[in-house]
């Protein structure tokens, strides 16, 4: 894995030794190898940087930026299928000087352009400078597992695999975006296309961005689309036939997964999705693989003893860690810089922990992202379905009348009256999620509103500006009604939450350590098998992941294995009521609030002041509010 930087500037400032900065800012993400190229043209000044974690070839042979002919490449990633792309290179006359995929890539596209990149299987964020047509292009791969971000000004163009990067050349302007702190506010993480900078954005993945270097114009262009799969017919056949197909596309692309030049590991769970990942790899191996696992020393949090007794069963390498409050504490002010702008999922505390301990056995780690998104693993996907049905079928001048008197039960009044005798959590929150959605009841909205953690109210009270914030989840109309309510619900996820929650939570905390990471159930041709599936291949009698739960019960006793998700859950509660409370206070007193001057201190210190009253359901937006004062004072 590796780290990719660019610039291209119109005022001609840019030198080799600002580019050295942006290039080596990103160390971390490639130790190995470093490499930049600087061409100074006419009107502007181009230079590309690279930063190697050698998987494929360890020979100085894949250095990078590489050249051929017309075209230079800075590529991050791993294009699992290169062998077979370059015997096709090769039968067309190309010869190649190294082993790596790289050159391959190159040479593809060389040869035929960007519909090069339907070929590819795997991961990638990359930049290809066309010298003859000048122009630069930016790819990502269709799911977004590698992370690539621009900035664009009149007479400034950059882009990286990390914003961080971005701070060491001076032409960047680091000014808080509205939209995308409130899209931060609204999910705990910040949706494609927006970051938190303004005229800063993530290329959307499945897509490649065209930047004629001439006229100073941006083309962004879609090559792949996950609605695209569920908007085809839906497969025809029974659960035996669908089960014999999944078995072998999931063997042959976790298989392809195994493919480097440096120890491989699996994160091993006690859930289905990893321990499939490692029951059908260890099944083929020589050798026992070797496994890692975090567990808490916080009861219901902890499944470390599951992940054990499945690699016992399995036959792996295991490796179990504890993650106590000490390590959270040591992880923590790490964050700001591992997650360069505000990332709200706690869970990326014991995901950086795990990361840090395989690396000292292994260089690539194999994550099992991706497969609750493909296959309907998340209670919110049957339970916001069923949300609708139900608002659906109120009449619409009831639910309008709903929408406007409702509202009122948010007053201190109920909420004490709530206090007192109902004693539901979270009341306000809840009464205005309600309101919202019955005066809009549409599958889209519905889905999207029950994602929220501060509401838009709460948001404007807190970042005192409006916003207009448009992202993916606005976009289930384009989900065909050929698909269930499920399905489209799965479609809008595998676009906004999988992206830019749990892909930049897995390569921010792996690459923090030098780590590649990898994840098998992404490959493409799993996800558009899937996207065809009918819903009751997926779930089944209430069963979710039916088919990968049918399948990993060939190897571990449904008995021992068929228990309630717990999901990569973090103790934050009882953890900042025993030793956080002193690390939180620093950040979210009055004077660090003003002192950074974009949240309401008022409306922060009623936040605390609610919790400490027993709402404890809080600690969420708390979090939320502390990493955003972490970042800031990290970062601006």
């Amino acid at each position: 894995m590796c780290g990719i930087v660019g610039v291209v500037d119109y005022r001609r400032r840019t030198t080799e030794e600002i580019l050295d900065r942006m290039t080596d800012r990103l160390t971390h993400r490639g130790p190995d190898d470093r490499g930049t190229r600087i061409d100074k043209e006419d009107e502007y000044v181009l230079g590309m940087g690279h930063r190697r974690l050698s998987i494929q070839d360890l020979s100085p042979l894949g250095h990078q930026p590489m050249s051929f002919e017309h075209l230079d490449l800075v590529y991050n990633g791993e294009v699992y299928n290169f062998a077979e792309i370059r015997l096709r290179l090769e039968r067309e006359g190309y010869t190649f000087v190294s082993h790596s995929d790289t050159e391959v890539i190159l040479k593809a596209f060389h040869r035929w352009g960007l519909k090069a990149v339907h070929d590819f299987i795997g991961m990638f964020a990359l930049a290809l400078h066309d010298r003859r047509l000048q122009k630069l292009y930016l790819l990502r791969d269709r799911t977004g597992i590698k992370p690539l971000y621009y900035h664009r000004t009149e007479d400034f163009f950059c882009f990286g695999s990390e914003l961080k990067a971005f701070h060491e050349h001076p032409a960047f302007e680091k000014t808080v975006d509205g939209d995308g702190l409130a899209c931060f506010l609204r999910y705990g993480y910040i949706l494609t296309p927006y970051t938190i900078f303004r005229n800063t954005y993530k290329l959307e993945a499945g897509c490649w961005l065209e930047f004629d270097l001439k006229h100073r114009s941006v083309r962004i262009e879609k090559y792949w689309d996950v609605y695209e799969c569920y908007n085809r017919p839906k497969a025809e056949m029974d659960e035996e036939e669908a089960l014999e197909k999944l078995e072998s596309l999931l063997e042959n692309a976790f298989a392809y997964r195994m493919v480097s030049d440096v120890p491989v590991g699996v994160f091993l769970s006690g859930g289905y999705d990893s321990t499939c990942v490692t029951a059908l790899l260890q099944k083929k191996a020589s050798r026992p693989i070797k496994t890692f696992t975090i567990g808490f020393e916080a009861e219901g949090f902890n499944e470390a003893p599951l992940a054990k007794e499945y690699a016992k069963i399995l036959g792996t390498d295991h490796h179990e860690h504890i993650c106590t409050e000490s390590d959270a504490m040591e992880i923590i002010p790490d964050l700001p810089d591992i997650y360069d702008e505000p990332f709200g999922d706690s869970s990326a505390i014991p995901t950086t922990l795990v990361s840090r301990i395989a690396k000292q056995e292994v260089d690539v780690a194999l994550s099992a992202d991706g497969s609750d998104e493909i296959f309907a693993g998340y209670n919110k996907h049957f339970s916001e379905s069923a949300r609708y049905e139900i608002y659906a079928r109120v009449p619409r001048a009831v639910g309008r009348m709903a929408h406007r008197i409702l509202p009122g039960l948010g007053h201190p009044f109920f909420e004490s009256l709530n206090r007192r005798t109902l004693k539901i959590p979270n009341f306000r929150n809840k009464v205005h999620k309600f309101t919202d959605m019955i005066g809009n009841p549409s599958l889209g909205y519905i889905f999207d509103r029950s994602n929220h953690y501060f509401t838009d109210r709460e948001i404007r009270e807190l970042i005192r500006r409006e916003f207009d914030v448009e992202t993916a989840f606005d976009s289930m109309n384009q989900v065909e009604d050929i698909n269930d309510p499920i399905s489209k619900i799965l479609a809008v996820d595998y676009k906004t939450y999988l992206p830019d929650d749990i892909l930049t939570k897995v390569d921010r905390a792996t690459m923090s350590v030098s780590l590649e990471g990898r994840e098998p159930f992404l490959d493409h041709r799993i996800v558009e098998f899937a996207a065809q599936l009918p819903i009751d291949l997926k779930y089944r009698n209430q069963t979710p992941k039916y088919l990968i739960k049918k399948i990993v019960h060939k190897y571990i006793p449904q008995s021992l294995i068929d228990r309630p998700k717990k999901g990569f859950s973090v103790p934050i509660t009882q953890w900042y009521d025993n030793t956080l409370r002193e690390l939180f206070s620093d950040y979210l007193r009055p004077e660090s609030i003003r002192d950074v001057g974009i949240l309401d201190a008022k409306s922060v210190a009623n936040l605390l002041e609610r919790y400490e009253k027993g709402e404890k359901f809080l600690i969420k937006q708390i979090w939320f509010v502390f990493v955003f004062q972490m970042w800031a004072k990290r970062w601006l």
